[in-house]
C-alpha cells in the first residue's frame, strides 16, 4: 500500500470484531513503530501488548473514572458522551511507554523534557499506518489517568504511559472526517 493512500484512508476505529489478531501482525506493527524517528535517535519507547480480559477491564474502568473527573471539571458535553467500550472489544491494546530520560539536546538549554513524547508520537503514527496496511482497525487513545495506568501495568519512573493503541478487525467502516486544506494551515517564509 502506498504511504499516501494509507495516510488518507486510515480511520480511528471505535468498533471491533472479537476476532483474534495474530502475533505475526502485532510484531509487524511493533517493527514499524521502532523505525520511527526520535530526537538524537534515543528511541524513547517501550511497548506492552495487552490481551488479558482482566487487565483490559481494569483499564476500561480506570478510563471511565478518568472521563468522569474530566467531565466534572470541564463541563465539556462531548466528554460525558464519549464511550470507552472499545477498550474491552479490541482484541489487542498496546501501551506506548515513554522514557523521559531519553530526550533530545534541548535538555542542555533548560527546555522542557517533552521531546521523548514527540518520538513516541511518531512511533504511534507508524503503528496506526502499519495496522491499516494489514487490514486492521486501530485507535490512538489517551483518555486515562497516568498514575492509575502506571500501577495497573507495573511501570516505574522515569517511564510514563503515554497512549494506548487499540487494534483489531474493524466492525464496519468509519466515516472520513473533514480536514482543512494544507494551504490553509501553511505559511512560507522566503
Amino acid at each position: 500500500m502506498d504511504v499516501f493512500t494509507a495516510i488518507k484512508e486510515r480511520r480511528s476505529c471505535r468498533k471491533f470484531l472479537p476476532d483474534a489478531v495474530g502475533e505475526d501482525l502485532i510484531e509487524k506493527i511493533l517493527e514499524a513503530a521502532v523505525w520511527a524517528p526520535s530526537p538524537a535517535n534515543n528511541q524513547p519507547w517501550d511497548f506492552i501488548v495487552i490481551t488479558s480480559p482482566d487487565i483490559k477491564k481494569t483499564i476500561h474502568d480506570e478510563s471511565v473514572a478518568c472521563k468522569k473527573k474530566i467531565y466534572e471539571k470541564s463541563g465539556w458535553g462531548w466528554v460525558d458522551k464519549y464511550q470507552a467500550g472499545f477498550l474491552l472489544e479490541a482484541p489487542v491494546l498496546i501501551a506506548v511507554i515513554g522514557d523521559s530520560e531519553k530526550t533530545g539536546a534541548h535538555k542542555f538549554l533548560g527546555g522542557t523534557e517533552e521531546t521523548y513524547q514527540h518520538g513516541c508520537a511518531a512511533a504511534i503514527q507508524n503503528m496506526l499506518l502499519a495496522a491499516h496496511a494489514q487490514g486492521l482497525g486501530s485507535l490512538w487513545f489517551t483518555l486515562f489517568d497516568r498514575q492509575a495506568m502506571k500501577k495497573t501495568l507495573g511501570i516505574d519512573p522515569p517511564r510514563e504511559p503515554l497512549a494506548l493503541v487499540c487494534i483489531g478487525r474493524a466492525a464496519g467502516s468509519a466515516p472520513q472526517t473533514p480536514r482543512k486544506d494544507a494551504k490553509d494551515k501553511t505559511r512560507y517564509i522566503r
